[in-house]
């Protein structure tokens, strides 16, 4: 099939590529010049494992192509995926763009003389698609829906993880207008043999957050336990999780080998959650509910306890080096996320170096992705320096302050931090390190649920 997409950021450019991959002819629609010169040479406009390598690929096959010009990408196409951003402001879906795009699409379908399908893949709130978008597409198009479709069609990306992800998707969830709208999107996927869900357009905006909002409960979750077992003296949380995930409800044994679900890793423990989807979906679920009238205590102490969880950082940071933190050399290491990635959005290093300023710590930075230009402009706002490795960034540091997972932080070794630093202390945000080895190498370790 031709497949149009509009919007090249994480979601359009990831689901694009991946949808060449299985034989379909892409284009992919940005109105950003720099963007699309970008993805025509074969170069993501951000990093993700293995995304440059695919796209050359598809490139090379003559099956995905990049323009600015979203009216001939839609004429020449039998689908049109909306991918664009759908941020939150001020706790509310901003719909700003995905609006503008509507009445974009619609425009150029006025002119298509054949059933042409759309279908939102940006994440919205339950109704958006159907009371927003769709009478948009139909005022500028002069159409009803029947003469085009519509489904809502839900990304289930982890970044750093995102093409394998988008080649290999556990479900597919359909939400249609009507049963032609659905029936003309899950041909797309006709050789994808996984479950395929067809519900309505609300249904299925409603599955993503209901998603992100689970995965967000348990990692709060899993991050008030460890504050409970910081002010034992005696717990340590790591131990505790070790022994809830045996149990054969959340790992499976089958008397050889136990499976490992990926939802485990959400319920650990840890400095927070950021990044694009998790804390602007929860939020807007959180405020939906209130024009609802509908209260969510749950979702609104998830939203708390994410928020002041960085603060636990610097309180086992004070336990170690004491309550003074004016001029002392503070080392972040890690400003994405997660691993794998280069996207800083929402991340949890950001309140923990406000906070460190705000005490009057001379803070430096590390991080082996997340040097473009995004990144420089909010740190100069911040008044901190950006290392170029991990060992200029913790050279004569007073304490390191682990944020980011990385597998090269990981690698690092106790003499690593004895030789480099002015005293080897450690805050542990991610609970990345063995803590025996490390204080019987006579380093100072604080670690997240200690």
């Amino acid at each position: 099939m031709k497949i149009a997409i509009v919007g090249t950021g994480y979601v359009g450019l990831v689901t694009g590529i991946s949808l060449s991959m299985l034989g379909h002819h892409v284009i992919c629609i940005d109105s950003d010049k720099d963007k699309v010169s970008m993805i025509k040479r074969g170069e993501s406009p951000f990093y993700e494992p293995h995304i440059n390598t695919c796209l050359k690929k598809v490139i090379n096959m003559k099956l995905f192509h990049a323009t600015q010009k979203l009216e001939e990408g839609i004429l020449g196409s039998d689908v049109t995926i909306i991918a664009v951003g759908t941020p939150t402001v001020n706790n509310k879906i901003d719909l700003s763009a995905i609006k503008k795009v509507s009445g974009q699409i619609g425009i150029a379908l006025a002119k298509v003389k054949k059933y042409h399908t759309v279908v939102v893949k940006s994440t919205v709130l339950p109704g958006v698609t159907e009371e927003i978008i769709k009478p948009i597409i139909e005022k500028f198009s002069n159409k009803k829906v029947g003469k085009f479709g519509i489904c809502m069609s839900p990304e289930f990306l982890r970044e750093g993880n995102a093409m394998k992800d988008a080649l290999y998707p556990d479900r597919i969830i359909i939400g249609q207008i009507d049963q032609k709208s659905g029936k003309e999107f899950a041909k797309i996927y006709k050789n994808v043999l996984v479950p395929k869900i067809f519900t309505n357009l609300s249904t299925a905006e409603m599955i993503k957050y209901a998603s992100n909002a689970l995965f967000a409960t348990l990692i709060s979750y899993a991050n008030e336990v460890s504050r409970i077992s910081e002010n034992t003296g005696k717990i340590d949380v790591i131990d505790v999780w070790k022994g809830v995930h045996l149990d054969k409800r959340l790992s499976p044994y089958n008397g050889k080998t136990r499976i490992k679900p990926g939802i485990l890793n959400y319920i650990l423990s840890g400095c927070g959650f950021g990044g694009s989807c998790l804390p602007k979906d929860i939020k807007a679920l959180a405020n939906f509910a209130d024009g609802l009238g509908v209260e969510t205590e749950l979702i609104k102490s998830v939203i708390n306890i994410n928020r002041t969880q960085p603060h636990r950082i610097i309180l086992l940071l004070k336990q170690a080096l004491g309550e003074n933190l004016k001029d002392k050399k503070i080392a972040i290491l890690g400003l994405t996320f997660k691993p794998n990635t280069d996207d800083i959005r929402e991340s949890v290093a950001f309140p923990i170096i406000e906070e460190l300023l705000s005490e009057n710590a001379k803070v430096i930075c590390h991080d082996p992705k997340a040097y473009k230009e995004n990144v420089p402009k909010q740190l100069t706002k911040l008044s901190i320096t950006l290392a170029n490795t991990a060992q200029e960034a913790i050279k004569n540091a007073d304490a390191v302050i682990i944020v980011t997972a990385w597998k090269e932080y990981v690698k690092l070794t106790p003499q690593f931090f004895k030789q480099n630093m002015k005293q080897a202390i450690i805050v542990d945000g991610r609970r990345i390190y063995d803590k025996n080895s490390f204080i019987s190498a006579g380093v100072i370790y604080k670690g997240i649920g200690l």
